[in-house]
């Protein structure tokens, strides 16, 4: 399994006319993500990347959405989306569009929108599968420093997982776009292919999106044991001074000195 934390970095896609295909892949995402945009509320969301920007989310109920990401037509934040410029628990959703397969640490990336949402917050992650053909495309010798396949691809499952020990909750796992998306490959030629994986092999898919909401535990308070005190018993002192009067007196009678008084 390859490390999360890598420092080589490959060329990052500013825009979806730099993919093979880019016009058909950011429709289908924006196609996929329509069921979800309406049930996200709340009044901020971010959009953290070049291609997370150029999405067409108004269908969302959420008005304020900034994209943050390196200076673009769609920009509205330059800050890298690793150190978020943002209070904590300040966002209500947010998308990451091909944003992990280009970054050196694409856990930390997650870490910061973890941070930045607030408790019920969406996420939603886009990816291509490793596990399909545009994944089994980049071990050919044509792909090189060629995009989609400079990047590193994980697989769903363990972006799922990372998500998990962060605290998500997955809601939604989906599978699309079963081509190899390569520059050449028209698309219609495989419309055999498509119709056939798409009803036996779903985990083919080429691009992956994983919606999952921020959860978070309420602290549960634990009632302290109070432990009753024991009652204070005062000492008797008058009972000890009509002791030793006696014993004085009877020094007395006995001796018939005088004892110290």
């Amino acid at each position: 399994m390859k490390p999360a934390l890598s420092f080589q970095e490959g060329p990052k896609p500013l825009s979806w006319q730099q993919f093979p295909h880019g016009d058909y892949l950011r429709a289908d995402i924006e196609r996929k993500m329509e069921q979800w945009l309406p049930r996200m509320f709340g009044y901020h969301m971010l959009k953290l990347g070049n291609l997370s920007g150029e999405l067409n989310t108004s269908i969302s109920t959420i008005k304020h959405q900034v994209c943050v990401a390196e200076p673009g037509p769609y920009t509205g934040v330059v800050a890298d989306i690793d150190e978020l410029p943002f209070y904590e628990h300040s966002i209500d959703a947010c998308i990451l569009s091909h944003c992990l397969e280009y970054h050196s640490d694409p856990h930390h990336i997650l870490r910061e929108a973890h941070r930045t949402l607030i408790p019920g917050g969406y996420i939603v992650v886009t990816g291509f599968n490793p596990f399909s053909l545009c994944g089994l495309a980049q071990m050919l010798p044509f792909s090189g420093q060629k995009l989609p396949w400079t990047g590193r691809f994980f697989t769903p499952a363990r972006v799922k997982d990372w998500l998990n020990l962060l605290g998500f909750e997955i809601v939604s796992d989906e599978r699309f776009i079963y081509s190899s998306l390569a520059r050449g490959n028209r698309l219609s030629r495989f419309e055999f292919w498509r119709t056939f994986a798409k009803q036996y092999l779903k985990p083919m898919g080429s691009v992956y999106m994983l919606v999952a909401r921020k959860r978070v535990a309420p602290l549960t308070p634990i009632k302290p044991k109070w432990h009753a005190r024991p009652q204070f018993a005062p000492v008797k002192g008058a009972g000890l001074r009509q002791t030793s009067k006696h014993h004085y007196k009877t020094c007395d009678q006995e001796n018939n000195t005088n004892c110290i008084k």
